[in-house]
This record gives structure tokens, C-alpha cells and sequence, in this order.
């Protein structure tokens, strides 16, 4: 058997995230350091809301880096395998980089709160938009956002590959909307505005991959332990400098998420393990490659239940 491990991204946060790790030493003791690194009762925010502040980008970035390393410090602890590839979705790039010992876990979030307020800033509220286009191929959902552009006049882009059917779009609001009443009249499934506060991975937001890239030059970096794909070339970055520049690249750039999968599986990966809030991954993982094993690691019952499974495929392989 083969083991990969992958890490969600925002929009998986939710309060009280982290109830089914309440007691574990090593999920406790991330979530110490991320709060004194950052300077914030973090812990607090997570277990507590409100659900208004969670949702800010700047809280919900290093909220998720933070939650998700618990529960991979903690599958450590426990004695868990460790893969043998990595990936993350968007901020989930960065919890993979921070389990392959690329970051500190203090350099981590306070890097990705640098990287919120960047992204955030690159575009004022109310001048970008991101969809979710479902139901269309690749080729079609860009076909739709050339026309949507008008020449031009708007940004439009796929941003997310997330899997067959499910393209996110990005851009000048005007021309997302222009895009989704596109799509549907091409015969979308659906087409619909994300409650998103920024354009995340278009070209709009250059400004922040450009800020993100002076911070990241600034920032101790360290080669990866385990490999790690990229979102935007989907090629695992070995060197200090190469993992700086396709950071700062993926603020602007999209996420390949299917070619990602699909990686994993051509390079005979057997068992992919979500570790973090959520299930979204893995409902993508499973169209892209039905044949791969998907499993979930967001509280202690499920640590436990992932294990179990894990050293029986192992000891059967």
C-alpha cells in the first residue's frame, strides 16, 4: 500500500472544529503555540466562535492551518504511518508543507494571516466575485469565461479544478455574473456566487502574490521531509527558493486539484487520508479516482478508526 495525505483549505472551518480532540496532549499542544505565535486566544475563536469572526479570512486561514496540524501532530503521536506524499487545497498547501517540516508551525500562521490580509487586500470588497460552475467540462466552463470577459473589459478564470463537473470561476464581479447566466444557458447543473470576500487565485490578485513573494523571502524555509505537490504546477518543489516561488505564484494562479489526484494514483498511491475539518476532498478525490481508498482524520474516533486501517492494509500488502 501506498500513503498520501491531504489537508482542506477555507471554507471547511466551522466552531468547534476541534470538540473530538479535546484532551489529546499533541492537538493541545499545536493549538498553544499557535496561539502564542500569533498573539490570539486562536483555541478560543475555534472552540467558541462567533461564527462571524471565524469566517474573516485572516482568523479563518491560520484557524485551519492550525486544526489540521493538530490532528496530523496527533495521528503522529499515536504512532500513525507517515505517507509518503502530500497535498493541500489552496491553504491546505501550506499545513502540507508545515507536516513535511518545511515551516515551523509559528512561522506557518503567522505567514497565512500575512497571506489573508494580502489576498484580501489585493482587491476591494465588493470588486471581485468567485462561482462554483457545476456540471460543465473544463473546456466549456473556459469557453464561458472568454465570453464573459468581453474582450477583455472583465477578469474571468477558472480558479479550482476541484474535480469532473465542478469548476470554481474568479474575477470582476460584473463578469462572473455575466459568466454564471453563460454557463446555465450552456446547460450547467449550477452555477452559483460563493460567499467569498476576494477573487481567490485569479490574476486580480497579482498584488498579493507579489507581497506574499517579498514575505516568503523573508520567511525560514526548509526542504520538504516528505514530498509535497504543488497546487499550481502540481510538481513537489524541493529547494527552499523553488517552494518560495510556487507560493507565491499559487495566490494568483489556480488549484489543480483533479490533476493532483491524479498524480497520487498514476504514481500508485493506494490510501488517501483527509486530515483536517470536513470531508470536502474527499467527496473530489472520489470522483477523480474512484480506485483509491479515501479516509478522514477529524477527530479522535476517527484517528483511531483511520490507524486500525492503515496498519491492516499495510500488514496485508
Amino acid at each position: 500500500m501506498k500513503l498520501a495525505f491531504v489537508f482542506p483549505g477555507q471554507g471547511s472551518q466551522k466552531v468547534g472544529m476541534l470538540e473530538g480532540m479535546a484532551g489529546n496532549a499533541a492537538a493541545e499542544d499545536v493549538m498553544r503555540r499557535a496561539d502564542a505565535a500569533l498573539g490570539q486566544d486562536l483555541t478560543g475563536l475555534i472552540a467558541n466562535g462567533p461564527e462571524a469572526d471565524l469566517n474573516l479570512t485572516v482568523n479563518t486561514q491560520p484557524a485551519m492551518l492550525a486544526s489540521s496540524y493538530a490532528m496530523y501532530a496527533a495521528w503522529l503521536a499515536e504512532g500513525g504511518m507517515k505517507p509518503v506524499v502530500m497535498a493541500g487545497h489552496s491553504l491546505g498547501e501550506y499545513t502540507a508543507l508545515t507536516a513535511a517540516g518545511v515551516f515551523s508551525l509559528e512561522e506557518a500562521v503567522r505567514l497565512v494571516r500575512f497571506r489573508a490580509q494580502a489576498m484580501q487586500s489585493a482587491v476591494p470588497v465588493g470588486v471581485g466575485a468567485m462561482a462554483a460552475v457545476l456540471g460543465l467540462t473544463d473546456e466549456v466552463v473556459a469557453a464561458v469565461c472568454e465570453e464573459a470577459s468581453q474582450g477583455g473589459k472583465y477578469v474571468v478564470e477558472p480558479v479550482n479544478f476541484n474535480c469532473p463537473g465542478q469548476v470554481v470561476i474568479a474575477g470582476h464581479k460584473e463578469g462572473i455574473e455575466k459568466a454564471c447566466a453563460a454557463a446555465q444557458q450552456r446547460g450547467a447543473r449550477r452555477a452559483l456566487i460563493l460567499p467569498v470576500s476576494a477573487p481567490f487565485h485569479s490574476s486580480l490578485l497579482a498584488g498579493a502574490a507579489k507581497e506574499l513573494s517579498l514575505e516568503l523571502a523573508r520567511v525560514e524555509v526548509h526542504a520538504p521531509a516528505i514530498e509535497v505537490i504543488a497546487n499550481v504546477d502540481v510538481a513537489c518543489h524541493k529547494t527552499p527558493d523553488g517552494i518560495r516561488e510556487i507560493l507565491a505564484l499559487q495566490a494568483a494562479r489556480p488549484v489543480q486539484w483533479v490533476k493532483t489526484i491524479e498524480k497520487m494514483r498514476d504514481e500508485g498511491v493506494t490510501h488517501i487520508v483527509e486530515c483536517g475539518p470536513g470531508k470536502v476532498l474527499t467527496g473530489m478525490i472520489r470522483r477523480i479516482a474512484p480506485d483509491i481508498k479515501t479516509l478522514n482524520i477529524f477527530d479522535a474516533d476517527s484517528l483511531a478508526a483511520v490507524k486500525s486501517e492503515i496498519e491492516a492494509a499495510a500488514g496485508a500488502s
